[in-house]
């Protein structure tokens, strides 16, 4: 418990940073007259064409904000001829809001400040340092909005440079993280990494990237075992990125291309604590062959052997 609070303590703390950074607590928004509130109205509003405008109850739930507040905020926002309400077409007992014409001057001046504002506050950090927040953004997103996953847009791509460094570290840091496994376990993927560039042959073994708005989310390797048989290995799915079928869509990605390169089976090797990646194997066709116990990684783990047919 005293670690929770402690992290509520840090959350706290960054929200107090963040809206004095952007400026939500001051009367009028970015030099405005506008509220966070009216602002963010003005906002949704702008993303509906000129003459459609928008139920009332959408709203609502898209800003997901208490319908008497709402109809307040309409009602100044009306006083100020930046908005115009009328009764729908399809169901007169139901209320359309759209912006006027003053409405979407104000919408114009609130998104140029908003532009100029994060530019100057991006335009501070170097290149590096701006995919790193950006990366932290998409993460805290990903984490607490169920559905941004679903509109994440998902890449698979051969590895571009330093994307080998990446599957070493995160592969590293994740197994030491969830499982407790030391650095041999990284050491184990920085030889694998390093025999796939020293002796690939290109038409026979392949490694992908699996992308998500720009930033890796997970990886997978086919290599020959032997001139029938690939395997495939080091698949890992960066937790932030879970439950989009990355996974599952990697095994199938290595099952096509063994495929097309003439290998007649297929075979990994895996442990049975990891459980999510046996049932993406599973589901895939594999089937268990064999297993064994070893002590490898300073932890006591049971090995499994994994096969199907292509």
């Amino acid at each position: 418990m005293s670690e929770l609070r402690d992290q509520v303590v840090e959350v706290r703390e960054f929200n107090r940073f963040y809206t004095r950074l952007i400026g939500v607590l001051q009367d009028g928004l970015l030099d405005t007259p506008h509220t966070l509130a009216e602002a963010r109205i003005i906002f949704e509003l702008a993303q509906s064409p000129s003459g459609q405008g928008i139920e009332v109850a959408e709203l609502k739930r898209r800003l997901d904000l208490d319908a008497g507040y709402l109809s307040r905020i309409l009602g100044k926002l009306e006083v100020a001829d930046l908005v115009g309400r009328e009764r729908s077409g399809a169901d007169a007992r139901r209320q359309v809001v759209e912006l006027t014409r003053a409405g979407r001057a104000a919408f114009r001046q609130l998104d140029r400040r908003t532009v100029s504002q994060l530019e100057g506050v991006l335009g501070e950090l170097a290149g590096a340092d701006r995919r790193r927040l950006l990366g932290a953004m998409r993460a805290i997103r990903g984490l607490l909005d169920d559905s941004a996953a679903e509109r994440a847009s998902v890449v698979l791509r051969e590895p571009h440079p330093g994307d080998l460094g990446w599957v070493i570290s995160r592969n590293g840091a994740l197994y030491a993280e969830e499982y407790g496994w030391d650095e041999t376990y990284e050491a184990l993927v920085a030889r694998i990494v390093a025999d796939f560039v020293g002796k690939r042959d290109p038409k026979r073994e392949r490694a992908w990237i699996a992308e998500v708005d720009g930033e890796p989310a997970g990886c997978v390797f086919c290599v020959r075992a032997d001139a029938r048989t690939a395997k495939l290995r080091l698949l890992l799915v960066d937790p932030r990125f879970r439950g989009m079928g990355i996974g599952a869509r990697l095994v199938d990605e290595v099952l096509a291309f063994a495929r097309r390169a003439g290998y007649r089976r297929i075979t990994l090797w895996t442990n049975d604590v990891l459980r999510s990646a046996r049932r993406i194997y599973q589901r895939a066709g594999f089937d268990l062959v064999a297993q064994e116990r070893h002590t490898s990684f300073g932890k006591d783990l049971v090995g499994q052997d994994w096969a199907r047919d292509l």
